[in-house]
């Protein structure tokens, strides 16, 4: 048996940490097999499938069963920590022992004794390499797996320390991400009542101040655009790279968010720049093969591959975020009308019979501020929530051994 210390731990705690198998510290469980024809669309016990294991059911059995079953065979208690044991492995749900329900034979959990606390094991399991299965491509966590598996585990006073910690971090995650789905929903609601529905001329919700009609207009007459473009063949290393290169936007690095990524996955060279299309910051662009219908905003200079459309001006004033959502939700209507809801590419000139429809220049301007500021809100959220993903993983790493 041999010990460690972890690089972090709360004062107080000296003892070294003794490294056991779980076999050592507990047996596997799990419910009876439940099959299919047992089960009902509807009913009175809801039944996890590995499929459903931490979302909705879609099967319940009977209470009868249930009540049968759980009497003679194994049930979980509160606390005990649900381990998917096929499909995606390793996933887990705590059982909180508040509602009544049956799961799959293939989500287990480790019975054990007073050694092993329940939320300091839940947190083991995020960073478990399992006995076995390292480099392997095998879809079914045996339990042999499981209780081969070694774990370092301090004084149970030392784990409920450490569990309830990490149950903090969890909850604070929890939190922001219930508010970052939040602000989402409520930003789709808009999104579908702020905007005219088709054959319609007003949008449900509108600003005060302002009544006149939209205006339907053909892309074509309105909007000036093109396509980027870059030198043939794609694989000349002269294109790429070297002093002066710039950021160089493909259908990758445009993401879901009306923005480009960070860091283009290909910079272009100041030779292929002279035969490649030049993009100031704050142009609309959308995507037109591949992942089509994708828009952003150009946060930056760069320059744009040909698989990209770029809105280069306007015949009237328009703002440049209220147009970038007139497009995505244009396109996702076009996407609806393909045969088999789907689009392999548009071409340039096929845009030019789109209609879309407009508000007066001030109204555009409210529009547009008012998503700004939504998406700069969900923007902040979603960093706060990857923050707090990445100090968590940090503290995995030192406050286990």
């Amino acid at each position: 048996m041999s010990s460690k210390i972890p690089e972090i731990r709360f004062n107080g705690f000296t003892v070294d940490w003794e490294q056991r198998k779980l076999g050592e510290l507990g047996s596997v469980a799990m419910n009876k097999r439940i099959f299919k024809e047992q089960t009902f669309n509807t009913g009175d016990i809801p039944f996890y499938k590995i499929g459903t294991f931490g979302g909705k059911p879609d099967a319940y059995i009977s209470r009868k069963i249930f009540e049968d079953y759980k009497q003679k065979y194994p049930y979980p208690k509160k606390g005990d920590i649900l381990i998917s044991a096929s499909g995606s492995i390793g996933r887990t749900v705590e059982y909180r022992g508040k509602d009544e329900y049956f799961q799959d034979s293939n989500i287990v959990w480790l019975k054990h004794d007073e050694r092993l606390v329940n939320s300091f094991l839940k947190q083991f399991y995020k960073i478990v390499k399992w006995q076995g299965l390292e480099g392997s491509t095998i879809k079914r966590l045996y339990n042999k797996n499981i209780l081969n598996t070694s774990i370092f585990i301090p004084s149970a006073e030392e784990q409920d320390r450490i569990g309830a910690f990490f149950n903090q971090l969890d909850d604070a995650i929890a939190l922001h991400q219930r508010e970052l789905e939040n602000f989402k929903k409520s930003k789709k609601a808009f999104l579908q009542k702020m905007f005219p529905k088709n054959g319609e001329t007003v949008p449900e919700i509108r600003f005060d101040g302002f009544a006149d009609d939209w205006e339907q207009r053909r892309l074509g007459d309105y909007a000036i655009y093109r396509r980027g473009s870059f030198p043939q063949p794609y694989g000349n290393k002269e294109w790429y790279d070297g002093d002066g290169a710039m950021p160089f936007v493909q259908v990758v690095d445009v993401t879901k968010h009306l923005t480009l990524v960070d860091d283009t996955k290909q910079k272009i060279s100041k030779l292929a720049q002279l035969k490649s299309v030049f993009v100031p910051k704050g142009k609309v662009v959308v995507t037109l093969q591949g992942s089509i219908g994708r828009v952003a905003i150009t946060q930056y200079d760069t320059f744009v591959d040909r698989t990209l459309l770029i809105f280069e001006d306007y015949k009237n004033s328009t703002d440049a975020h209220f147009w970038a959502y007139v497009i995505q939700k244009k396109f996702e209507i076009e996407k609806q009308k393909a045969p088999g809801g789907t689009i392999k590419t548009i071409t340039k000139e096929s845009l030019s019979s789109f209609e879309v429809s407009l508000p007066e220049y001030q109204e555009q301007k409210r529009i547009g501020l008012f998503f700004k500021q939504l998406d700069d809100t969900i923007t902040m959220h979603q960093r706060q929530l990857e923050n707090l993903k990445q100090t968590k993983k940090a503290f995995l790493q030192k406050m286990f051994v």
